[in-house]
């Protein structure tokens, strides 16, 4: 019989030769084969050493088998084909309706490195493109005295933050608003996080069918990738005592757009956060000291 390691490690060299893309929460062959077929077989997806020399009967290795060709042939991330993604090790059902989580906000939050600016004081929060609301579950979850408006323009992508803001039993300190950017914002907010739309046009035209799969909405952001966030800024700026208390600060994640987002904002004041995916993702934005 075969063992779970072996059909990890067929599936790995049939992904890989296939040309697949990772990034929806693998980064490699190996890792997302490992995550399907422990998750088909009804494993604890950590805990491939405690199950690795199990054997398989027939019936389950063509299962397993069958869905690595189901990845293969639709190029949808794994995420979409278990109706699961983990974030910071909290785990959130997903499906097409909204892109998969994946944000370094969320790394963030856990590890502390935003807390220097939030005090006694920060007690409404706003977390902008809530997409599936795992950001503010995981802003809820990191700080238990704050309550949490997600927003989002996308019905369905809220309506995918329902069911996770209910699996996390916050309903009654998450609160979901359809809004197009700030528009049914109900600041102003002590904390302000935003993993906005910031893919440029030409990026977008070279994504990886796995990035196709998701919601263009959720990605695509005008030639620069900057609309939204321009759109965001002037609000903020032209209106900051509506969506921000007075020692509010703004957390932006532009992905690899670092240099768009300069050159779109050259006299904007921001603190960039290290994180995993580098120092150019994330930034602290103080929309009050705008030049």
């Amino acid at each position: 019989m075969t063992t779970v390691i072996e059909l990890i490690e067929a599936a790995s060299a049939r992904l890989t030769q296939a040309g697949v893309s990772f990034g929806h929460g693998t980064l490699n062959a190996f890792d997302e084969a490992a995550w399907l077929v422990l998750w088909k077989l009804g494993f604890p997806i950590d805990d491939l050493d405690g199950v690795a020399e199990q054997t398989v009967e027939a019936a389950r290795q063509a299962e397993v088998e069958a869905l690595i060709t189901q990845r293969i042939e639709t190029r949808k991330p794994a995420a979409y084909l278990t109706k699961e993604a983990w974030l910071q090790g909290v785990p959130f059902y997903v499906d097409e309706r909204t892109i998969v989580p994946r944000s370094f906000i969320a790394e963030l939050m856990a590890d502390g490195s935003i807390d220097h600016w939030l005090s006694e004081r920060t007690h409404r929060v706003l977390d902008l493109c809530t997409g599936n609301g795992s950001l503010a579950v995981i802003a809820a979850l990191a700080y238990p005295e704050v309550t949490v408006d997600g927003l989002d323009i996308s019905a369905d992508a809220l309506a995918v933050a329902r069911i996770n803001v209910d699996k996390h039993g916050l309903a009654d300190r998450i609160s979901l608003i359809q809004s197009d950017g700030l528009a049914q914002a109900r600041g102003p907010y002590d904390l302000i996080l935003c993993n906005p739309p910031y893919v440029n046009a030409q990026s977008m035209r070279a994504l990886p069918a796995e990035y196709r799969a998701e919601p263009e909405l959720a990605l695509a952001s005008g030639d620069d990738g900057m609309d939204f966030t321009r759109a965001l800024l002037a609000a903020l700026e032209a209106s900051p005592d509506r969506y921000m208390s007075p020692e509010a600060v703004l957390v932006l994640e532009i992905g690899n757009e670092r240099e768009n987002f300069e050159r779109a904002f050259p006299d904007l004041e921001v603190i960039w956060l290290e994180s995993s995916g580098g120092d150019s993702s994330v930034c602290v934005i103080f929309p009050f000291a705008q030049g």
